[in-house]
Parts: C-alpha cells; sequence; structure tokens
C-alpha cells in the first residue's frame, strides 16, 4: 500500500495528534513539514487551508486533500483495519468523542492563550514557529519574520477568548485539567483505559505544546505533575502497543471513572458551547456570559456551533440502552446542559 501524505508542522497540536495516530494504528505515511506559503508541489490545495493537511486518494483516480483532525480519524477507521482509537460500545465511543471535541476546542484556547500572551512565551514561540518551516532562513530574517507572526498571533488572541478578563478562567481550568489526567492515567494509562481512544490523542496534541513549548505552561505542567510530563513523551509513538477488546474502559464503569474530567468539561466548555451556538443561532457577532462564575467574551465562532450540534446530533442517535449509559454518566456534571431538550 502507498504510503499515506500529510503537510503539518512541529507547532501544530492537531499534526502531533494525528502523527501519534498513525504511529499507533501502524499507517505507513510520509510527513511533509511545512505549512501552504509552500505547498508540496503536485497535491492539491484544500478549500481552507490549515494543518495537518492528508492527501487521501480520490474516487476515479487522483489525489483529495482533507483537513481537521477529527472526520480524518473517522476516515482512516473507514480505510485502514485493527488497532482503532474508537471503542466500539456506542455509550463509551460517545464519551471519547466528547472529550476529543473538549481537547480540540477548548484545550487548544489555554495553549494560544500560553503562547501568546506573556513576552516569555511570545519570544519562545516566534523564532521556533519561522525555523520550524524554514530551518535555512538566515538569522536576521528569520527575526523579522518571528516579530511580524508574533505580533499578527498576539493581535489575535480575543479571538480564541483569551484577553485579561478570561486568562484566570483559563489557566485556573488546565491547571485543574492536568491534575485530573494525572489521576485517570494513573490507573490504567491513559484516559478511554489500557488503549487510547481518539480523546487520548487529542489531549496528547494539545499538550505536545503546552507540556513541552511553552516555558509558563510547560513549568505548571511538569509542577503539578510529572507523570503527565511523561506520558506525553510515551504518547508519541505507541506503536509497539498491543491492544486488547477488553482493555477499553468498561461502559458501565466508565462514568464513574471519567467524572472529574467530564464535571471539568461541564465547568467550562459546555457553558461555551452553549452560548456560542446561542449567539451563533441569533446571528450575533460575539459571545458574552459567564464561565466558572467569571466573565467570558469573545467572537462568535460558526466551527464551534457546528461542533456543538454534531454532539447532540450523535446523543440523539444513540441507542436507547447507551444513551442512558450516557446520560448517567453525565448527570451532576454540567455537560447533560448540552444535550437539553432546547440546548440553549
Amino acid at each position: 500500500m502507498d504510503r499515506l501524505k500529510l503537510l503539518g508542522a512541529p507547532g501544530s497540536p492537531y499534526t502531533r495528534k494525528m502523527l501519534a495516530v498513525l504511529r499507533y494504528r501502524q499507517i505507513p505515511y510520509e510527513m511533509i513539514w511545512g505549512g501552504h506559503q509552500n505547498p508540496p508541489p503536485g497535491l492539491p490545495q484544500p478549500k481552507v487551508k490549515l494543518l495537518p493537511t492528508f492527501y487521501f486518494p480520490a474516487d476515479g483516480g487522483g489525489v483529495e486533500a482533507m483537513i481537521d483532525s477529527t472526520p480524518i480519524i473517522r476516515r482512516l477507521e473507514q480505510d485502514y483495519s485493527g488497532r482503532s482509537v474508537l471503542p466500539s460500545d456506542p455509550a463509551l465511543a460517545f464519551l471519547d468523542a466528547l472529550i476529543e471535541d473538549y481537547a480540540d476546542e477548548w484545550l487548544t484556547k489555554a495553549m494560544f492563550h500560553y503562547r501568546w500572551a506573556r513576552k516569555v512565551d511570545c519570544d519562545n514561540a516566534g523564532p521556533l514557529l519561522v525555523y520550524w518551516s524554514m530551518p535555512t532562513i538566515p538569522a536576521d530574517q528569520a527575526k523579522a519574520a518571528a516579530d511580524a507572526f508574533t505580533k499578527r498571533q498576539v493581535d489575535r488572541l480575543y479571538v480564541v477568548g483569551s484577553n485579561e478578563t478570561t486568562a484566570e478562567t483559563i489557566e485556573d481550568s488546565y491547571k485543574r485539567f492536568v491534575g485530573i489526567l494525572d489521576g485517570l492515567i494513573s490507573q490504567e494509562g491513559y484516559v478511554m483505559g489500557s488503549r487510547p481512544g481518539a480523546a487520548d490523542f487529542a489531549i496528547y496534541g494539545q499538550l505536545t505544546q503546552l507540556g513541552i513549548i511553552e516555558p509558563t505552561s510547560a513549568a505548571v505542567t511538569n509542577g503539578i505533575s510529572q507523570r503527565v510530563r511523561a506520558w506525553i513523551d510515551r504518547m508519541e509513538d505507541l506503536s509497539g502497543l498491543d491492544p486488547e477488546d477488553s482493555d477499553w474502559l468498561d461502559p458501565g464503569e466508565a462514568g464513574t471513572r471519567l467524572k472529574p474530567l467530564l464535571a471539568e468539561i461541564g465547568r467550562v466548555y459546555a457553558p461555551f458551547l452553549i452560548a456560542n451556538a446561542k449567539a451563533a443561532m441569533e446571528g450575533a457577532d460575539e459571545v458574552s456570559g459567564e464561565i466558572d462564575g467569571r466573565p467570558w467574551v469573545q467572537p462568535t465562532f460558526p466551527y464551534q456551533a457546528k461542533c456543538f450540534e454534531t454532539l447532540r446530533d450523535a446523543h440523539s442517535a444513540l441507542p436507547a440502552d447507551a444513551r442512558k449509559t450516557v446520560d448517567a454518566a453525565l448527570s451532576g456534571t454540567g455537560c447533560d446542559a448540552i444535550f437539553g431538550a432546547s440546548g440553549t
């Protein structure tokens, strides 16, 4: 089988997420380091230029470009057999998807915040992002490029909701999360049991930045849990793990095991999702509300409104017994508010 090509960057948490998935699933691949400013010759450009970009064989020949790690994982499940990252039990698969969404869409707020909110982190990230793409660039040109890119990113902090008002909410949530993750991996090694699910890889992707690259959040991570810091390194390549079906969490016990993490998701991500979906539905440009007892203001995110609807649709599509298991797991966590009768 031909190796699957993908374009990505070391500073992209979603690139790192998907590289780890490919290694774990033992899918042959070719990693093209770079970005869409210098697209790989002979390969198509996606409609939305995001990293990673995967290049899949298209029906009838040719190649199609695909972005967005969550649907790419599902595409890989269809195209390659064995070593699945999606639990076969529908209730457990739903909880895995909910946690994956939280990691992709909420933890990335912490990643962006810690990378660009403080000068020490900006001074670290700017040059790295340049040299990751262009390792031979002269130092003076690299500095100019890093300065320009850093300014652009700092000016965009508001887009993810990072500002002086929300900083405490973002940072407190991240610190709690690291402690919760420590407790989960201390039991069986992974969030979803003694084998990793898509949720594990989504968390790992964000932590490749938060736990290693950004000086401030790396110090926070290591200070709270050296177990978590070590886990990031192990997650990078799980090609030698030999998973069994019995390694997944017991669906009936998952609610109890995952309760601390689900409660954190319900505490911060659920109210954001609901407020953002309401703003999108009303055509508002801005999300305004309260998260964890503090004001939260940011531009409306249409994509995260789509995530909200996707989760609700997946919940509605669950078989009755699985929905009962899921609802019991979510009860009292705050996550259940996402799946209320009106949803907003």
